[in-house]
């Protein structure tokens, strides 16, 4: 079982040395006026670079490209930005092929904040108009020309750490939409989930569905993707995800399906599977899972399933899904048996996790979720639990940063976990810790048939009352511990105590569940909080016990 987990914030370090900014984009997106204004209000020195080149070489850049070529204005571009980067930290404007040279991205990445300047087709053409100094202007008609370059240069401009839209508003207002973008900006925190041949990466910030498709573009082998959403989160974010992917360079088909944990069923996962087969995909098409944790078990199946196995990512949007189920590969479906009877492990190439759609949350779905960070807490990281003890509320009540933290530690717990054990297969702890409270809460989800009457958080929340129960019942923990988490739960508004099922109903659940092993039931116990361990010697009339004295009738 892993030890205690951090999850340090961004490096400082990094933070203090990317304090230049600099601008990208097309010519005519306005880095130089943009530019200039940022400068001045940042107090910091304004550079261009075509002006510095056109200034060390006293020829202009048309008559460099005349005399010497392309080829040898990137060179000297790459040196000059590299030089004005190696200083003190300024505004720098770029002209709009020098992004597109890895050497000089490489550079920018290290020493600024990269800021994409996105404008469309119709503005670029009326602002470049007349202009005869755009040596790659002259080549042919200017809007055949930038509808080129355009589709050339975007997927690599939607790299940029930042992207703001250049509009016909007056440049003031673009550049306050601009300050307002570098000065909320906080660079990422990157989980690394280590598989053998199957790693990859949950990327957790805030922001990250505009520069999505850039992150999917170099984690998946395929720009052409099919998004499966549900028609909630479709309303709220579809239309900025699916632009980032056009950014990208992707192709892409949408999927929408009705909410609810009624799409977790044989019927509707059929019906997906025929949907994504009429969209003709090749065997790298991906399958981008864009909810929660609906969406992504469901998708996830489908993409495991189709043509015997599809390229998978997820971009969760509920907490539930961005602390739980997307992390891991599990994937499935339910059965009138039992829930995620049906299913299969495949890993997703790519996680992405953008705090900011919670802000749409229900504050329901946002607790039921936050159940699962402190389940994370009880089972191997005592200092998690407290700190959700401390923090819990604020976080709900909409911190940010608390959230970013809370999301980024109980990810790389799942992570470590997950390393050790991918497929759940280990003969004791492993994996399988993971479903502490979850024996209780399949049943109680039975009994509730999987609708909105009770949240599977929700279920997992009363779950871990019961599992602390348990084993203090069974002489494993302080009796007082199941009281003190009951207690937690309740004053950020989970439920704590089973309101009144059958207990022999729920065994009957129970021994149904897809961890029954020579019939007998596995159970997530523990000795303490941060002490979670497995085991199957536990006696039902002890089960029996603890679900009465949680409220069963």
């Amino acid at each position: 079982m892993p030890g205690k987990i951090d999850i340090a914030p961004p490096s400082q370090t990094d933070a203090s040395e990317r304090t230049s900014i600099v601008l990208v984009g097309l010519m005519g997106a306005g880095k130089s006026a943009i530019g200039k204004r940022l400068a001045a209000r940042l107090g910091l020195p304004f550079h261009d670079s075509d002006l510095e080149i056109e200034a060390a070489s006293d020829l202009t850049v048309t008559e460099i490209f005349a005399k010497h070529g392309e080829a040898y204005f990137r060179a000297g571009e790459r040196r000059v930005i590299a030089r004005l980067l190696s200083g003190s930290p300024i505004v720098l404007a770029t002209g709009g092929g020098a992004f597109m040279d890895p050497e000089t991205r490489a550079v920018i990445r290290t020493r600024a904040l990269s800021v994409w300047l996105r404008a469309p087709i119709p503005i670029l053409l009326n602002r470049v108009l007349g202009r005869t100094h755009r040596p790659l202007l002259n080549e042919a008609d200017p809007e055949t020309v930038l509808t080129r370059l355009s589709a050339l240069r975007s997927p690599v401009y939607a790299e940029a750490d930042l992207i703001v839209d250049s509009t016909e508003d007056p440049p003031d207002m673009t550049t306050d939409a601009a300050l307002a973008a570098i000065q909320n900006h906080a660079p990422p925190r990157t989980i690394r989930v280590d598989l053998p041949g199957a790693g990859y990466d949950v990327v957790v910030g805030h922001n990250l569905l505009s520069g999505a498709g850039a992150r999917l573009a170099a984690a998946l082998p395929q720009k052409r993707a099919i998004v499966v959403t549900d028609e909630h989160v479709a309303r709220h974010h579809l239309a900025r995800f699916t632009a980032s992917l056009d950014d990208a360079g992707f192709t892409h088909d949408t999927l929408i399906i009705p909410p609810g944990e009624s799409a977790k069923s044989l019927g509707r996962f059929a019906s997906l599977v025929e949907d994504i087969l009429a969209l003709k995909p090749e065997r790298q098409t991906a399958i981008i899972a864009l909810g929660g944790g609906v969406i992504g078990d469901l998708a996830g199946f489908a993409a495991a399933s189709v043509l015997r196995g599809l390229p998978f990512a997820q971009t969760p949007t509920s907490l539930l899904a961005q602390v739980d189920s997307s992390v891991g590969g599990k994937t499935g479906i339910n059965s009138s048996h039992g829930k995620n009877l049906i299913g299969a492990f495949h890993q997703p190439r790519l996680v992405v996790i953008d705090t900011d759609t919670l802000a749409t949350l229900p504050r329901r779905e946002a607790a039921a979720g936050y159940a699962e960070i402190v389940k994370a807490g009880l089972i191997a990281d005592a200092a998690l639990y407290d700190w959700c003890e401390a923090n819990g509320a604020a976080l709900l009540a909409g911190d940010r940063s608390l959230a970013e933290e809370a999301i980024a530690r109980a990810v790389a717990f799942k992570a470590a976990i997950v390393a050790a054990d991918p497929r759940e297969e280990a003969r004791q702890d492993g994996r399988a810790l993971l479903n502490l409270g979850h024996s209780f809460a399949h049943a109680f989800e039975a009994e509730t048939g999987y609708g909105t009457a009770l949240l599977h958080g929700e279920a997992v929340a009363i779950g871990l009352v019961c599992a602390f129960d348990l084993s203090a019942r069974l002489g494993h923990c302080d009796p007082a511990l199941a009281p003190r988490i009951a207690a937690h739960l309740a004053r950020i508004g989970l439920p704590d105590a089973i309101p009144g099922w059958a207990a022999e109903a729920l065994l009957a659940h129970m021994q149904r569940d897809k961890k029954m092993r020579d019939g007998k039931l596995a159970f997530v116990l523990a000795r303490g909080i941060g002490g979670a361990f497995t085991s199957r010697d536990v006696p039902e009339d002890a089960v029996r016990e603890t679900l009465r004295a949680c409220g069963s009738a």
